[in-house]
């Protein structure tokens, strides 16, 4: 495998090689465009095979025609077979990106067993699977950087109809966290990164488990809607430029921190 790697080096240039995830659509779909654009070379996953196809299509980063591999990200099995893929055709994997996800319009005394098992499958479950899946390969190059696509409503409660939604990203934001600590101790060429967009103008309400509600989140500047293609800027910046976690909107960081600082008056102000 490592004379692999080595003859896809040769060939590609600069350009990195990256698995992205629920890549059909919304920011996944857009940031896979950017990142092809900038000459990385990429393996796309998504359960829908031919949105999935329809993107690749599109792509041809560090000269190369993407590749897509439909994959259930639910199931650790599929997940392994998408690393097993881009390790085969690519020879190496030098970004992962766990972006996959699906929301809930519930608040909390309405949720139901099945709707948090499905939750915590699709936001957590996926993307522990992913780290999982690529972190041995990283380990043994001595390199590599993790991105796992979370929300800033998994750090402040600004849509509680999203509910076991925003739980499973403050798991993973956690899951993230920790992570990162145990592999910098012996790892330090390996990379791990949040992403916390906020409000986002894709489909992901309207494709949400208990339908799109039309109530408002609370909150100000931080709920204000961003464009894919300026989450998918700041996620291509954070390839370029690692660091722990990133708000995509420069207004939520500062939320963020009155929210710690005193929660009771903030949730009394909402």
């Amino acid at each position: 495998m490592a004379g692999a790697a080595a003859n896809h080096e040769g060939r590609r240039g600069s350009g990195k090689v990256v698995v992205l995830t629920g890549a059909s659509a919304g920011i996944g779909a857009v940031l896979a465009e950017r990142l092809g654009a900038a000459g990385h070379s990429l393996v796309l996953a998504a359960r829908r095979e031919a949105e999935l196809g329809k993107v690749a299509r599109g792509i041809r980063g560090g000269g190369e025609a993407a590749i897509a591999v439909p994959t259930d990200v639910t199931r650790r099995a599929e997940v392994e077979r998408l690393r097993d893929r881009a390790l085969a055709e690519r020879g190496r994997v030098d970004v992962w990106i766990n972006n996959a996800g699906r929301g809930i319009d519930k608040p909390v005394l309405e949720l139901t067993d099945a709707d948090l098992d499905e939750m915590m499958a699709v936001n957590v479950k996926s993307a522990l699977y992913g780290m999982q899946a690529i972190a041995p390969h990283f380990i043994e190059r001595g390199t590599g950087h993790l991105i796992n696509v979370s929300s800033f409503l998994g750090r402040v409660p600004l849509a509680t109809h999203r509910s076991a939604y925003n739980a499973a990203k403050a798991a993973l934001n956690a899951l993230t966290a920790n992570l990162r600590v145990d592999l910098r101790r012996a790892h330090p060429g390996i990379a791990v990164s949040l992403v916390m967009p906020g409000m986002v103008a894709t489909d992901f309400a309207r494709n949400a488990l208990g339908g799109a509600r039309t109530a408002p989140p609370a909150g100000g500047a931080a709920m204000q809607v961003q464009t894919p293609e300026e989450v998918a800027a700041a996620i291509a910046a954070l390839i370029e430029t690692p660091a722990a976690e990133i708000y995509t909107n420069p207004a939520s960081a500062g939320i963020a921190r009155r929210y710690y600082e005193d929660v009771g008056a903030f949730e009394a102000r909402m």
